[in-house]
């Protein structure tokens, strides 16, 4: 009952019942007996629950005045009904209360509310309420009941950029009950709760509460579920089984889309309201972050009903549910099919690509990685690809391309020692040919010619360690402060440097356009509501990169694909790939590993891709298969 109450607990009448306030020093102005007690007498019997009390102050039968007031609580399926007196009047032996009416229809539905008049007459020298059913309502009559109607939409769907569904749909089985050919609703309910844990006294009341000739879904199952308890399901007298079909089956990226479950008696819990059987819910991604945005709020409608012929008679109220939505992101399926087939088959690996002159997010493909490890919020250390940020700063220092920079197999830069497993072929090599084969010992003696807050700047630049905001977790990056050459040559080799996917696919994109932009994920709606995992903030604005050293950036990034390591990523017949590759490994939680990147572009699709291998070649191979597979529009 905790979700279904707003605030306040039933209480007496010297804390939950204004009778007195409205109508000061009422017993001095009328003699005994006065009308006044048995208002209070009624209404605080009828707030309480003590109905028998209530109906003692009418002119009711007792059993009968007892049992309506009871029933309408139960048809209404209130949390509570509370009372304030506004106005008593008298005129001689018959007397008027004003009063109004505040009913919680529970489930965090809306607070229903209304102004009644309660008519009063001395019998016998007592003061009684004269009973009729429009006591409860003012239009309420004999051979009638109240019903609560609540309806929700199907679960709206999440689109790509081009409004193409992320889902597939797939069969949900709802069982339910009309509740007026329903024999014994009480063992149903227990044999629904042996078989799904549904509180019995919520089933029930949902039952009793509904209109008496409408389909109430009371448990949805998905497809694997219900062949489970099919047969037990089916032995239960009364119970019905409509299919219905939603968008809930994830395509790819999954862990970016969400999967959908339905609502079990444990979620029910959790979430409160206002799901009801035949909801669904998101377990994790955009179905989670924008779950109220794709379910909309349930519509409620109070009604009355003939009990004789089962129609409806008046409606008492209405409240709209909100509007449930699609939500469209910047995700390309074309674009995610080529991602889905670079990394299949392979070591496990993170690919993310992104749409270079806008940060829109367009595909995220993945591959036996855990949860940790993802392509948003992963974080890892990059290798030498960092060295596209550093070279930024490097040529803001000064230092040529074409400068002679030996690569041995072994440096030690101010006490630190760097080792590299074979140069650049052939004679002396020259800076573009060192960052073009990812020389980790050439790159670190660049330590000298930079100073800490160059190397800093750079990765401001690059959007390292920014404050951006997406609807799920995810990881700028960070760069420690590097103030000795053996600190900032780790930098420039990006030992010690932490990034995700994503930051480095964009930060590739920013060398590509010109100016690094924050990622996009979502275009509408523009928030998340309040179980999205990140609360929003204002994103960051673009920078632009320096013109200067963006020529030369590129030459740089160009040479990788041409006469370096990164040459398998290239794609011929197609625009030009620029692209660096890296191995790099480290210890996490104790555990030794190994990473290879690809980080890149080609047109206006940049990519980072890393795979769990000490071998480079193989990003940059699925590089190079990502950008031959992609659509010709991208």
């Amino acid at each position: 009952m905790g979700s279904r109450r707003r605030g306040f607990a039933r209480r007496a009448l010297s804390a939950g019942l204004s009778l007195a306030v409205a109508v000061p020093a009422l017993a001095a102005c009328f003699a005994e007996p006065s009308p006044h007690n048995a208002v209070k007498d009624f209404l605080v019997g009828w707030q309480t629950g003590d109905y028998a009390a209530a109906a003692r102050r009418t002119d009711g039968e007792p059993k009968e005045v007892g049992q309506a007031l009871e029933n309408a609580k139960l048809q209404l399926d209130a949390a509570s009904i509370r009372f304030s007196l506004q106005k008593l009047t008298t005129d001689g032996d018959n007397a008027d209360a004003k009063f109004h009416v505040e009913v919680d229809l529970g489930d965090n539905s809306p607070l229903w509310m209304y102004d009644n008049d309660l008519p009063l007459h001395l019998v016998n020298g007592e003061w009684k309420v004269r009973w009729s059913p429009s006591v409860i309502h003012p239009e309420l009559r004999a051979g009638q009941r109240f019903a609560v109607d609540a309806t929700s939409e199907g679960r709206q769907p999440i689109l790509d950029r081009n409004g193409d569904p992320l889902q597939q749909e797939a069969t949900l089985y709802v069982a339910g009950v009309v509740p007026a050919t329903l024999k014994d609703r009480e063992t149903l309910c227990e044999q629904l709760y042996q078989l799904t844990g549904f509180a019995q006294d919520r089933l029930l009341s949902r039952i009793v509460s509904a209109p008496p000739q409408s389909f109430v879904p009371l448990v949805t199952f998905g497809r694997a579920k219900y062949a489970q308890l099919r047969d037990r399901l089916d032995g239960i007298s009364g119970l019905q089984i409509q299919m219905k079909r939603q968008p809930v089956a994830p395509a790819q990226p999954v862990e970016i889309i969400g999967k959908v479950g339905t609502i079990t008696a444990e979620t029910e819990q959790q979430l409160g309201g206002p799901q009801r059987a035949g909801d669904t819910v998101g377990q994790g991604g955009l179905q989670k972050a924008y779950q109220d945005q794709l379910t909309g709020s349930t519509g409620t409608r109070v009604i009355t009903y003939d009990l004789k012929t089962g129609e409806q008679v008046a409606e008492l109220a209405k409240w709209e549910g909100r509007l449930n939505t699609s939500v469209k992101t910047t995700l390309d399926k074309g674009v995610q099919r080529a991602a889905d087939a670079a990394v299949a088959g392979s070591a496990p690996a993170l690919l993310v690509a992104v749409k270079a002159s806008t940060g829109d997010i367009l595909a995220v493909g993945s591959r036996q990685l855990d949860q940790e490890h993802d392509a948003l919020a992963g974080r890892f250390p990059p290798g030498t690809v960092f060295s596209m940020v550093a070279a930024d700063g490097l040529l803001e220092a000064g230092v040529e391309p074409g400068q002679k920079v030996p690569c041995p197999a072994d440096r030690t830069v101010g006490g630190a020692r760097f080792q590299q497993a074979a140069g650049p072929p052939g004679g002396a090599p020259t800076l573009t040919s060192d960052f073009a084969h990812g020389c980790v010992t050439a790159l670190a003696a660049m330590a000298r010619r930079v100073d800490a807050n160059t190397l800093a700047r750079s990765a401001e630049r690059f959007g390292i360690g920014a404050d951006w905001s997406l609807p799920l977790r995810s990881y700028s990056g960070s760069v420690p402060q590097a103030r000795t050459d053996a600190a900032k040559a780790r930098v420039i080799t990006g030992q010690t440097v932490r990034v995700s996917p994503l930051s480095m696919a964009l930060a590739a994109g920013a060398v590509a356009s010109g100016t690094w932009r924050p990622p996009t994920l979502v275009t509408a709606p523009a928030a998340p509501d309040l179980t999205s995992e990140v609360a929003p903030v204002a994103p960051p604005k673009p920078i632009a990169l320096d013109p200067e050293v963006l020529d030369e950036l590129r030459s740089l990034m160009r040479s990788g694909v041409t006469s370096g390591a990164a040459s398998a990523a290239a794609a011929p017949g197609g625009a030009p790939v620029y692209g660096v590759v890296s191995a790099v490994s480290y210890t996490e939680k104790k555990r030794q590993r190994s990473l290879s990147w690809f980080v890149g572009w080609q047109g206006d699709v940049a990519v980072a891709v890393m795979a769990e291998t000490p071998s480079p070649t193989l990003p940059a191979q699925m590089a190079g298969q990502f950008f031959r597979g992609l659509p010709s529009s991208s």
